[in-house]
């Protein structure tokens, strides 16, 4: 993450070709395997809580996830109703990622009280959700990009 005139087309081209192209051509490559599964057949893919919300210095990484999203609505549609596809759109989760935003104990401090649960994410978070998306108990889910950040997407703390 880096402020817009810092980014370089290098910067840009990175970000997408993990996040959106590696995206599809995972899905490309299973996509036999997912057509010929019996039963319950899903994609779970990563955005980011950045996409709708705006954050400064984010905008290679909110570019990028925001391609996933497309990727996510564009397949669900596609696909439906032999495979779902969604996406987890966390908040800063405690991850080594997440570390070296949140890199001292004061600044993931600060990030934790910008949520109205606050503390930062933890992998298990984004776990629980997945286990559900991918799961039978997930089956009438598709096409939606859940956030996964304790409310800061849609909730405002007091203050």
């Amino acid at each position: 993450m880096k402020p817009f005139d810092r980014l370089t087309e290098a910067d840009f081209l990175h970000d997408f070709q993990v996040n959106a192209l590696g995206a599809a051509k995972v899905i490309q490559a299973c996509l036999p395997a997912l057509k010929a599964a019996e039963e319950g057949a899903s994609i779970v893919l990563f955005s980011s809580v950045a996409v709708d919300q705006g954050f400064a210095a984010h905008a290679s990484i909110a570019m990028a996830k925001g391609a996933v999203v497309g990727l996510v609505r564009s397949l669900a549609a596609e696909l439906a109703p032999s495979i779902r596809v969604n996406a987890i759109a966390p908040s800063l989760t405690n991850t080594p990622l997440g570390a070296k935003i949140a890199a001292s104990e004061k600044m993931a401090e600060a990030v934790a009280k910008m949520h109205p649960i606050p503390r930062l994410g933890r992998a298990d978070d984004m776990a629980a959700m997945a286990a559900l998306l991918l799961s039978p108990e997930g089956g009438w889910i598709s096409g939606q990009v859940i956030g996964i950040d304790g409310g800061r997407s849609t909730l405002r703390v007091k203050g």
